[in-house]
This record gives C-alpha cells, sequence and structure tokens, in this order.
C-alpha cells in the first residue's frame, strides 16, 4: 500500500483489518470497530459510499461522478485534461519523460484511449509508478472538483463517508468486489486497496481545507 495512505484514512482501514463487525444483519454500508470478543472498541460508526461506472442514472451529478471517467474537463497551466483520467496517464508519461505519450494521451478522445496511451509508456518503473501514482491522483482529483462547483459540492456532501471504488475488476484503484457484495462494506474483506477511494477522500479534505 502506498506510503501517503498514512493518514486518518489509513489508519482507519488498519483498525478495521480483522476487528470490523457488520451492524446488524450486514445488509446496510454501516459498519463499527470491535476488539477482541466483540467488545467495541469505539462507538464512531462509519458510512461507506461505493461508486463504479461513470453514466449517470439521471439528470445532473451524482456519485458516477466520482469516476475517474467522468467527463470532467479541466485546464491547467497549458494543457486541458478531458477526464481526470486523461490527468492521471499524461502525467505517468510526464514522470517517465515520455512526451510523445504524454501527447497522445492529451488527445485521447475519450478515457479508455487515455489508458491504452498510458499503458504505451517509454521507460516505465513500477516501483517509481507506486510511489507517486496516488499523489498525481489525489492533485487530479482536487483540480477537476475545484473547476466545476456542482462536482464539488458533491463531493464535500458526501461528508465523512469512506469512498468505495466497488469495481470487482480493479485490485489497485478498486476493492476488488461489487457494491452488492456483502463484504463491499467490511475492509478487512476487500480484495483490492481502494487507492481511487481514498485518493478521493483525500481530495475532499482538501477541498474542505483540512488538508
Amino acid at each position: 500500500m502506498d506510503e501517503e495512505l498514512t493518514r486518518d484514512y489509513a489508519a482507519l482501514l488498519d483498525r478495521a483489518r480483522g476487528t470490523v463487525l457488520p451492524v446488524g444483519d450486514g445488509a446496510g454500508d454501516e459498519i463499527h470497530a470491535a476488539g477482541a470478543g466483540g467488545a467495541p472498541l469505539a462507538t464512531r460508526r462509519v458510512k461507506f459510499l461505493h461508486f463504479w461506472g461513470h453514466t449517470s442514472r439521471g439528470e445532473g451529478v451524482d456519485k458516477a461522478c466520482l469516476s475517474q471517467w467522468w467527463p470532467a474537463p479541466f485546464t491547467v497551466g497549458a494543457a486541458t485534461y478531458a477526464t481526470a483520467e486523461h490527468w492521471m496517464m499524461a502525467h505517468k508519461a510526464r514522470l517517465f519523460g515520455d512526451v510523445a505519450a504524454e501527447n497522445a494521451v492529451l488527445t485521447a478522445p475519450g478515457p479508455a484511449q487515455a489508458k491504452v496511451a498510458g499503458r504505451l509508456v517509454q521507460g516505465f518503473d513500477e516501483a517509481t509508478w507506486e510511489r507517486e501514482r496516488f499523489r498525481i491522483v489525489v492533485e487530479g482529483s482536487v483540480h477537476k472538483f475545484c473547476a466545476d462547483p456542482a462536482l464539488s459540492a458533491f463531493l464535500l456532501d458526501t461528508g465523512d463517508r469512506v469512498l468505495v471504488e466497488a469495481s470487482p475488476l480493479d485490485l489497485i484503484w478498486g476493492i476488488g468486489l461489487a457494491a452488492d457484495d456483502p463484504r463491499a462494506s467490511r475492509p478487512a474483506s476487500w480484495r483490492g486497496q481502494n487507492l481511487l477511494g481514498f485518493a478521493l477522500m483525500a481530495a475532499r479534505d482538501i477541498l474542505g481545507g483540512e488538508g
């Protein structure tokens, strides 16, 4: 897990691993921490907001906006990024000095194409990327949500919920589980790292003046 996750949310997750019990029948999205023998460690209940996919279910902004693929263009310096995915992949290319790949990402017509271009970065080093990727996504998320008041309002309105990318396919940025899987509200049972969820929470702290 990335070093940057050793913040409040990482502490929450570390405490939860192996010590989290579901509230009631486990069908809801709340948990409480419990120690040996089920003795409570804290009375604060934690609520989750599960998201996955970038297509809104209606008009306006909903939790689909949390996706890296949500169409939310923003400009930083001389570059415009069509989505947060474009930001991440462009900065991946920039990290390794691949100008051609960076240009390919920036001109990609959609996030899927930007992702493909980002996977072709020359000089890629896994250890370097693992060290830098979380910071890059946090910064991109701050720019994305700052650029649109409606998006910023939605993110801040999530309050202190734990944001969870409930992708059954992604073990790095998501939890490797679907939202309707009972384990999705039990951090100790997550198959993935949920880095996107943690990055969004870090961005939320920054936008809310806590970062």
